[in-house]
Order: C-alpha cells, then sequence, then structure tokens
C-alpha cells in the first residue's frame, strides 16, 4: 500500500513539476507494485491443491505472473520513451526543487521494499521483485541527480534524457526475467539446470544401456519435473528406480521424477 500511494503522489508531482523522469519513473513503479500483487496472487493460487483436470495444480500461475510483469514494463518502456524523444525535441521547463524531494522518497521507500525480498531468490517472482525494486531506488537516485543538475544549469532538456536512461535500466533489469518466464511457459527446461548433465548422469547409472525421450519442464517458478525412458539390463529395477530418483532430487534438484525402464528397444526407440 506505501508502494502505491507513493506511485500516485509521484504522477501528481510529475504533473505539477512537469517532469517526465518523475512520470516515467511513477510507471515504472506502478508497474512493480501490479507486478508484486501479481506474484502474491500466483503464489497463493500456486498453493491450491491439485484437481482431476488441473492434474499439476495452479503451479504454472507463477510462471505467467512473472511472463505478464516483464511485458508489462517492456509496454512502460515504450510509452516512456515516446514521451522523452517528444520532450527532447521541445523541452519544457521543471521545477526541478520538487523533482528532488519526490525523488528522495522514492529512493527510501523502493530500497526498503527491495529488502524485504533479499534473502529469497529461488522464486523467479521474488527475485524479479528484489531486482526491480533495487533497480527502482537506483532510478529514484538518479532521478534526483537529475533535478540537481537542472537546478544548477537550468538545462530541462536533462530531464527527459533521464527519463531515456530510466528506459535503458528497466529493459536491461526486465530482459532476463521476460526471457526466462517465456522459456517456462513454453514448458523449457529452467535455466538452472544443465539437461546435457542430466542425461549423462542417468546415463552412467550402473546397468543403464541409454537414456531416450528425457523431459525436464518448470510446474512453476519452484519446482522442476523431469521424465525420462531408461533402457537397462539390471535384475533389480526397484533399485535402479531409487538411485535415479535420488540423483534427480540431490545433484539437480528436481524432486517430481517419472522415469520408464526398459529391457530392450523398443518401438519408440528402436536404436537404444
Amino acid at each position: 500500500m506505501v508502494n502505491l500511494a507513493f506511485v500516485v503522489c509521484e504522477a501528481i508531482a510529475g504533473v505539477l513539476s512537469g517532469s517526465t523522469a518523475l512520470l516515467a519513473d511513477a510507471g515504472h513503479n506502478l508497474s512493480d507494485v501490479l507486478g508484486l500483487a501479481m506474484a502474491g496472487g500466483a503464489a497463493v493460487l500456486a498453493r491450491r491443491a491439485a484437481g482431476p483436470s488441473r492434474t499439476y495444480g495452479f503451479g504454472k500461475a507463477t510462471v505467467l505472473a512473472a511472463l505478464a510483469n516483464a511485458v508489462l514494463l517492456i509496454f512502460t518502456c515504450g510509452a516512456i520513451t515516446f514521451e522523452a524523444v517528444r520532450r527532447i525535441a521541445d523541452p519544457a521547463p521543471v521545477e526541478s526543487v520538487l523533482i528532488m524531494a519526490v525523488a528522495g522518497i522514492g529512493f527510501v521507500i523502493n530500497l526498503g521494499t527491495a529488502l524485504l525480498f533479499m534473502n529469497d531468490h529461488k522464486d523467479l517472482n521474488a527475485r524479479g521483485a528484489y531486482l526491480h525494486m533495487l533497480a527502482d531506488a537506483g532510478v529514484s537516485l538518479g532521478v534526483v541527480v537529475s533535478g540537481g543538475l537542472i537546478l544548477l544549469t537550468g538545462w530541462s532538456v536533462i530531464d527527459p534524457a533521464v527519463s531515456l536512461v530510466i528506459v535503458a535500466v528497466i529493459v536491461l533489469g526486465t530482459w532476463g526475467l521476460f526471457r526466462e518466464s517465456l522459456n517456462l511457459a513454453l514448458d523449457a527446461a529452467p535455466t538452472s539446470i544443465d539437461v546435457a548433465a542430466v542425461r549423462t548422469a542417468l546415463t552412467e547409472l550402473p546397468g543403464v544401456t541409454a537414456v531416450h525421450d528425457l523431459h525436464v519442464w518448470g510446474l512453476s517458478t519452484t519446482k522442476t519435473a523431469l521424465t525420462a525412458h531408461l533402457v537397462h539390463g539390471r535384475s533389480d529395477p526397484k533399485g535402479l528406480l531409487a538411485e535415479a530418483q535420488t540423483l534427480s532430487k540431490t545433484r539437480f534438484g528436481i524432486s517430481h521424477t517419472t522415469f520408464q525402464l526398459e529391457t530392450g528397444a523398443l518401438p519408440d526407440c528402436p536404436d537404444c
């Protein structure tokens, strides 16, 4: 609520001061507040139990929330860039003291919010929130500096120029989140999982002669699933199954696994 209230105040101050940088920062902060709300809602939804039709539950909601957050930020960048370029072509006077005061408050609020997420980087949404709020704090500090420069020099063109810098900061901070959340939405393997290493480790299990139909994907931003067919020549398939499950969990952090054990080549893999 504090962040949302500040966004409203910053937007009003941006209009009163004629500052594109404050409006840009307000738009950025608003997207982050909405992103935090989506992430929180998705986390609550993800805790709901699986049902007859949604057998995996609602864990994917966390991925969709992260993706929506990233898309929202990119859209915001486009709007900020358009307005900043227009202001550079036609500079207007701004109230530098008001800009510095409001941006300084924003720096304190954003830094405090970022610290709340500092120790939880395992969840993609939490990591995204931490990075965004930390970037917001840096941007707010930059707006304070720009206000000071305008006060000293009288060059109002500094304000829209800083807006473009804000856009660059947003894009740099968002691109990784967008790419990873899009990959997870497309059921790609999480970036923390080396699929080739998983295949090699499973192949090296005693008695395993081939691994095929290996699939690794994210059930949510924190949970990963794995399925694979293991061709083997062992006399204790239950032992092999236990070893494969233990390997997946201890070495790669994958606890949701499904293995099909085969003692010879099947039609779906004639070369195994």
